[in-house]
């Protein structure tokens, strides 16, 4: 088994493990990163926090504030009644790295 955690951050949950980049929801204040963990597993040892650990810490850096996703089309259509509608809509997200994972 790996070492890993899982941590909140903005309402959702993530698997993270040192090293690895993950991509979150745009954060309003990204200076300003402070994950809550919720499970710490280093091999054997599994934590659970009822619900958040307070020992267990999770060091991330930002690498990116602000980055755009994939462009998504949404185009609706009604028959033979001349009606279209076009809209495209680009999620923004928050690079992070997760540099360290300490108990």
């Amino acid at each position: 088994m790996d070492k890993f955690a899982v941590i909140r951050i903005g309402g959702k949950q993530y698997r993270v493990t040192e090293g690895e980049e993950i991509l979150i929801d745009k954060l309003i204040d990204a200076k300003k990163v402070s994950p809550e963990v919720l499970l710490f597993v280093d091999g054997e040892k599994i934590e659970i926090g009822k619900p958040v650990l307070t020992k267990a810490k999770v060091t991330v850096k930002v690498l990116v504030e602000v980055e755009k996703g994939e462009k998504i089309d949404v185009f609706k259509y009604k028959a033979k009644s001349r009606e279209r509608r076009h809209v495209g809509f680009r999620a923004k997200y928050t690079r992070l790295l997760i540099e360290k994972i300490s108990n």
